[in-house]
C-alpha cells in the first residue's frame, strides 16, 4: 500500500512538473511568434490566405449551428417565460444569452474543432515531412512564414465568426418566437433594443471572442509545431488541440464572466 501510494504521489508530481514545463515552453513559443510577426505586416497576403482557410471555410458550420442554437433557445425560453406571463421578453432572453455567453463560447468551440485541429494537423505534417527544416536550410524562418500568419488568422477570424453566430442565432430566435409561436414582433425587438447595452453586452462579448481566438490559435500552432514527426504524433497533437482548447475556452469564460458581469 505504501509503495503504491508513493508511486501515485510521484506520478502526480511528475505530471505537474511536466505540465508547468510545457506551459513555460508554450509561453516562450507565443512570445517568439509575436516577435516574428513583422512578416505578416509586410506580406498581408499570407494572413489573408490563412483567414480564408481558418475563417471562411468555418463559416457554414458556424452559421448553421448559430441558427439552430437560437431556435432551440427560443423554444426553451418561451416555455419558461410563458409560465410567468412574460413571453414578450423572449427577445431579451435570446439576445443576452447569445451576446454574453453562447455566441462567443460555442463559436470558439466550433472554431477549435474545425480550424484549430486543421492548423495543428497541417503544421504537424509539415514537420513530419521536414518541410520546416527545409525552410530553415533556405534561410526562411518557419515561425515568421508558417506559424505567425496562422496565429493571426485565428485571432482575427474568431471575433467575426462569433458576431455572425450571434446575429444568425437572434434571427433563429425571431423565426421561432415571432413567426412560429406568435410573440408580438414589436415587443420582441423593442425590449431587446432597450435591454441590450452596447458596452456591457456587445463589447464584452467581442472581448471574450478575441481572448478565445488568441487561446485557440496559440494552442493550435504550438501543438502542431511541437508534435512528434510521426503519424501517431500528429494525430495525438490534433486531439490535444481540441481537448485543450475546449478546456481553455471554458476556463477563460468563467474568469472573464466573473470580471465583466459581476455588477450586472
Amino acid at each position: 500500500m505504501i509503495d503504491r501510494g508513493l508511486l501515485t504521489v510521484r506520478g502526480a508530481g511528475r505530471s505537474t512538473i511536466d505540465g508547468v514545463l510545457r506551459l513555460g515552453y508554450a509561453t516562450r513559443f507565443l512570445w517568439l511568434t509575436l516577435t516574428h510577426s513583422l512578416t505578416c505586416l509586410q506580406r498581408p497576403r499570407l494572413v489573408v490566405r490563412e483567414i480564408y482557410f481558418s475563417g471562411v471555410l468555418s463559416l457554414v458550420i458556424v452559421l448553421v449551428s448559430g441558427l439552430f442554437v437560437g431556435m432551440v433557445l427560443a423554444l426553451q425560453g418561451y416555455q419558461t417565460l410563458r409560465t410567468y406571463g412574460s413571453e414578450s421578453a423572449l427577445g431579451v432572453l435570446v439576445a443576452l444569452s447569445l451576446l454574453r455567453e453562447l455566441g462567443p463560447v460555442i463559436s470558439a468551440l466550433l472554431f477549435a474543432s474545425r480550424a484549430g485541429s486543421a492548423v495543428t494537423a497541417e503544421i504537424g505534417l509539415m514537420k513530419a515531412t521536414e518541410q520546416l527544416r527545409a525552410m530553415e536550410m533556405m534561410a526562411v524562418d518557419p515561425v515568421a512564414r508558417v506559424i505567425a500568419p496562422r496565429f493571426w488568422a485565428g485571432v482575427l477570424s474568431l471575433p467575426v465568426l462569433s458576431a455572425m453566430f450571434t446575429a444568425i442565432g437572434i434571427y433563429g430566435g425571431y423565426l421561432i418566437g415571432v413567426v412560429l409561436l406568435g410573440v408580438d414582433e414589436g415587443s420582441f425587438w423593442s425590449q431587446m433594443q432597450n435591454s441590450v447595452d452596447f458596452r456591457e453586452d456587445v463589447v464584452n462579448g467581442m472581448i471574450k471572442s478575441l481572448v478565445f481566438g488568441v487561446a485557440v490559435a496559440w494552442i493550435a500552432v504550438f501543438e502542431g509545431y511541437d508534435a512528434p514527426p510521426t503519424a501517431e504524433g500528429v494525430s495525438g497533437a490534433t486531439t490535444r488541440t481540441v481537448v485543450t482548447s475546449a478546456l481553455a475556452i471554458l476556463f477563460l469564460d468563467y474568469i472573464l464572466t466573473s470580471l465583466m458581469f459581476r455588477g450586472a
